[in-house]
């Protein structure tokens, strides 16, 4: 009995003096109160911090650097390809806008669901590599064995006689000083001077059916490299039938100064029968060369009507066993063609390539075929080889123009895939 008092009594005492005083509330606040102050302690002597840090360092999976040939990032024009698609179209675009815009890599999609790289050209990562401006890449020579490089203020070769790390040529009663480099008793500048340049401004935007870059280039007439300055702007839009490609030049210095434009892809041979593939060219007229190896040309211009060098027929030819490394000029418009138009047609992958010289100042068409390669180079021009060289008629510009300053002049082209179905298919 005493014992049952004596807990009824202390159940008494704890409602009156724990629960109904607010004790038990008060120890609870108090706990908290410390916590917090202790944690705003640790907090800031940086003990969450750094263990916040930890924990998202720790989910975060490792980042690899993304290549970046010339030091600016790539621009990839993407787009889908048609569901059910019957014909070849265009699938990809990736641009080097720190090495000149070069076009590293064009990729379509073949009617056989094959997706397929259309440019002789390593991947971002190889490309970055060899890309390094120093040894072979000192004028930015790479570029002209990767992908696509556009070539300004003038296309393909000017030829000299070697001056330390220049070659020195004359225009308009200006001494030219240009970067070149040594081959035996030759200097040799070749592909222009944005090779190995970095765009000043670089912009891109998708579009329905792909997307469109474009870049700024400036060539300065520092080392009397060129009489005066210029800038470059190249703007690549890509779709599935077609890439179309425009460069505009103009002069922003205070003298006139020659221009020449040019673009120099290298086509992939995909077919394990490189003699079978076919070239259309709208040319029956070439330069002359000095001898077979030096790639000089006489300042003559010689007929390859009839000849092994003749592939103007509406089907083209074969290349067969023929090497070649010819300028074709004087080039030809058929009635119902936007412009003077170049082809290669793959007949084992069933498809073709077409380019349209869209500008009328595109005079020549540059062909690189070696019969052991494993590439076709299609190099619509301004300009002649050895445009400043003294073999050419002093009334002859070689295909260059002369910019006032002020002016401006405009290359434009369309690449185009097709298949044996499509619209605009040549009969090879």
């Amino acid at each position: 009995m005493y014992v049952t008092q004596f807990t009824d009594w202390l159940r008494r005492l704890w409602r009156q003096v724990v629960l109904r005083s607010g004790v038990v509330t008060i120890g609870i606040l108090a706990v908290l109160v410390v916590g917090l102050a202790l944690g705003w302690r640790a907090h800031t002597r940086g003990r969450f911090a750094r263990f916040k840090a930890e924990l998202r360092q720790g989910d975060q999976p490792h980042m690899v650097p993304v290549p970046r040939p010339g030091g600016q990032d790539p621009v990839i024009l993407e787009r889908s390809p048609i569901e059910g698609g019957s014909i070849p179209e265009f699938l990809s675009a990736t641009l080097l806008p720190g090495r000149g815009m070069n076009v590293l890599q064009i990729t379509a999609m073949l009617p056989n669901k094959r997706r397929v790289s259309l440019l002789d050209s390593p991947s971002i990562t190889e490309a970055e590599t060899r890309m390094t401006g120093t040894g072979d890449d000192a004028l930015g020579e790479a570029s002209l064995g990767l992908g696509g490089a556009f070539e300004a203020p003038w296309a393909g070769r000017l030829y000299g006689v070697p001056a330390d790390d220049h070659l020195t040529a004359r225009w308009n009663g200006s001494v030219l000083h240009i970067p070149a480099k040594r081959d035996q008793d030759l200097a040799i500048a070749d592909g222009g001077l944005l090779l190995e340049q970095s765009g000043t401004s670089i912009k891109s935007n998708v579009m329905p059916d792909g997307g469109e870059a474009e870049a700024l280039y400036q060539v300065n007439d520092s080392g009397d490299a060129w009489p005066s300055r210029m800038s470059v702007k190249t703007t690549v839009q890509l779709s599935g039938r077609a890439l179309e490609i425009r460069i505009v030049a103009k002069n922003t210095g205070d003298k006139p100064e020659p221009v020449g434009i040019g673009w120099r892809p290298r086509f992939s041979i995909l077919s394990r029968d490189r003699g079978k593939v076919r070239l259309r060219l709208p040319s029956v007229m070439r330069e002359e060369l000095r001898g077979n190896t030096s790639g000089v040309p006489t300042g003559r211009l010689v007929s390859t009507e009839g000849t092994s060098k003749d592939f103007s027929a509406t089907t083209g030819k074969e290349l067969g066993r023929e090497s070649l490394d010819d300028t074709f000029v004087n080039l030809r418009q058929a009635p119902l063609d936007s412009g003077p138009v170049a082809e290669l047609w793959d007949p084992e992958n069933n498809f073709g390539i077409r380019i349209t010289m869209l500008s009328a100042s595109i005079k020549a068409i540059h062909v690189s075929a070696p019969a052991d390669g494993r590439f076709v180079t299609l190099d619509p021009r301004f300009n002649y080889d050895d445009p400043l060289g003294e073999e050419w008629p002093k009334d002859d510009k070689a295909g260059m123009i002369t910019l006032k300053p002020g002016d401006s002049t405009q290359w434009r082209i369309r690449l185009e895939i097709y298949g044996p179905n499509s619209a605009t298919a040549t009969h090879f």
